[in-house]
């Protein structure tokens, strides 16, 4: 049995009709525990200071805005759990490495992938990291990177999309966020 209230919430907004039409939006928030990955990092704060290599098990959540259909639903948001889910898959179990850090720079040195940073070489196997292009591997960044990606996924460019924000958490309480708000001189390609 899967228990949608605690997955799901639906809050439905409805904006007051202009003089050409009357749209009804919905926004959902989907939260599940299943969006997740548990990756190694550290965030960089300057030229002479980092965190130590520590992990986490983040949680990723996505809102979104869009109009409501004829019948009562804004899409068949399953599409994003399933998105946000192979995101997740990619990160999970590896350390994330920007690839564009001004402090950091990533080198091969044989079978090895080598973090340059200040007077340290951090050296990982290939297969337990990955590069991303970000500036640093924080939560600031992640989001940032999940949103760009999930909105230049086709079946979520399919949707009339107007909103989305997504949170990534790196444990209770502490997240971030990154937002898109579709322009009224974009369409859907």
């Amino acid at each position: 049995m899967i228990d949608f209230a605690a997955s799901v919430k639906l809050l439905v907004y409805i904006f007051p009709a202009d003089s050409v039409t009357q749209e009804k939006l919905g926004r959902i928030e989907i939260a599940k525990q299943a969006l997740n990955f548990s990756a190694a990092h550290f965030t960089i704060f300057s030229r002479t200071d980092r965190e130590d290599l520590h992990g986490h098990n983040f949680q990723v959540e996505c809102e979104l805005t869009s109009p409501i259909d004829a019948n009562g639903l804004i899409f068949d948001y399953s599409v994003i759990k399933r998105v946000v889910k192979a995101l997740c898959d990619e990160l999970d179990e590896k350390t994330i490495l920007p690839e564009k850090s001004p402090y950091l720079q990533l080198e091969r040195d044989g079978p090895y992938i080598i973090g340059v940073y200040a007077d340290e070489r951090i050296p990982f196997l290939p297969r337990d990291v990955i590069t991303l292009p970000i500036s640093n591997a924080s939560v600031e960044e992640l989001c940032h990177y999940l949103l760009e990606r999930m909105l230049a996924h086709p079946d979520i460019k399919a949707e009339d999309i107007r909103e989305m924000t997504v949170k990534v958490s790196s444990s209770p309480g502490q997240n971030g966020s990154a937002s898109w708000f579709k322009h009224d001189s974009e369409t859907n390609s």
